[in-house]
């Protein structure tokens, strides 16, 4: 149960009533995964048309929460993973969302790593940012649920301060914030 607040005044049969809501948001860490979906493919694309990619058994897939890259040699690997990076800040996926894997050798001399898509915000993570939220010493209390962390508070101008704090702090992880209201 969440309540929302803002002060007002309801009048009933004469008799003056306070309605509190309380203002609302959640701090995620989350992929859109259309954009990595585009730019893995725009990926795909640059290998087949690049000139040092000629004729290589090069590939790069996107799963359900990560992306598999093989090539014949460390160096390409390399240069995938780069072009990936590109693709993704040019696309406006946070580059801290990708976790590298160790290098495998695979079959016929080539090399394949797994990088892994982290999505949500981990408990360390999020006892972190309750921490940084406390020390701000505003009216406003921090939940940690599941992946995210919801922040409610009496004044709109605490959250919006909150949210200032938390875009200038460092977490190791990409925040967005969402439903606020």
């Amino acid at each position: 149960m969440y309540l929302l607040i803002s002060f007002s005044s309801i009048f009933l049969n004469g008799e003056k009533n306070i309605v509190i809501y309380f203002c609302v948001f959640d701090v995620v860490s989350q992929v859109d995964m259309q954009e990595m979906d585009n730019a893995v493919n725009q990926v795909k694309k640059e290998i087949s048309q690049r000139y040092d990619f000629r004729g290589s058994n090069a590939s790069i897939e996107l799963g359900e929460n990560n992306v598999k890259i093989a090539a014949e040699d460390e160096y390409k690997l390399e240069t995938m993973i780069d072009m990936l990076r590109t693709k993704m800040a040019k696309r406006g996926v946070p580059l801290r969302c990708l976790e590298l894997g160790k290098v495998e050798p695979a079959t016929k001399g080539t090399v394949r790593q797994e990088l892994t898509i982290k999505q949500g915000i981990s408990k360390e993570v999020g006892k972190k940012i309750q921490a940084a939220i406390k020390a701000t010493k505003l009216k406003v209390t921090a939940q940690l649920q599941d992946d995210q962390v919801r922040v409610a508070g009496a004044k709109k101008d605490d959250l919006q301060a909150v949210i200032q704090m938390l875009k200038a702090g460092d977490f190791g992880v990409d925040l967005q914030f969402i439903n606020m209201r």
